[in-house]
């Protein structure tokens, strides 16, 4: 989605978001994308048919939900690296022990992780306060430097391919429990680490003003 014309907002935000981006690879600033994504638990009514020689997988149309589970995606563009971790839930503890992990597993030689997400309700450093005693939340806050995506702006968020070639390469299917999601999930992240694969993010603030002109005030004289 795109905003209405002449949203300073959204233009602020954006162009914060592109300048982060051009910084350039530096193992003490990492900058880090960060989304989050549902993941329905869909099973089979009937059994379904493997693929075998000169056969198709057939299944049958009807299905069973069993619930939803969810998917915190993190990547680093430039490094090619990213941390996937598959929850029950999507609250404000699950979010802050993600990001808990991100800073002391992945990255617990960076003095400031630069990390972009959009401004969901449970993306908030007071996350820390209500998970961790004072002395840890204030540790991890200072750790990071929080990057907001502009309302209507989630396409600015590198995390989102990520989790596209997730869904494309890996959960375009049924699955019916998260156990086989995870397991699904961490042979997906272990070789696509292994290539490094990267982003080259094109997309910079000078093209932002000419395509995007109309979101921009008018400034009168």
């Amino acid at each position: 989605m795109i905003p209405p014309e002449q949203n300073s907002e959204f233009v602020a935000h954006m162009e914060q978001v592109l300048d982060i981006y051009k910084r350039p690879y530096d193992e003490r600033f990492p900058v880090v994308c960060m989304d989050e994504s549902p993941k329905q638990l869909i099973g089979s009514v009937r059994p379904e048919q493997a693929m075998g020689p000169g056969k198709l997988h057939r299944q049958d149309y009807e299905y069973v939900r069993r619930g939803v589970c969810n998917i915190f995606m993190a990547n680093e563009p430039l490094r090619g690296k990213r941390y996937v971790t598959v929850t029950e839930r999507k609250t404000k503890r699950d979010w802050a022990v993600f990001i808990k992990d991100l800073a002391d597993k992945h990255y617990p030689k960076a003095d400031t992780i630069y990390l972009v997400m959009d401004n969901y309700n449970t993306h908030n450093p007071s996350a820390f306060y209500e998970v961790f005693d004072p002395e840890e939340a204030k540790r991890l806050w200072d750790r990071f430097r929080f990057i907001y995506t502009p309302k209507h702006g989630s396409w600015l968020n590198m995390a989102e391919i990520e989790l596209r070639v997730l869904q494309g390469q890996c959960l375009n299917r049924r699955i019916d429990n998260m156990e086989e999601i995870q397991r699904e999930v961490g042979a997906w992240m272990n070789e696509r680490n292994g290539k490094q694969a990267t982003i080259n993010w094109q997309f910079t603030t000078r093209e932002a003003r000419i395509k995007l002109k109309r979101l921009y005030p008018s400034i009168d004289d």
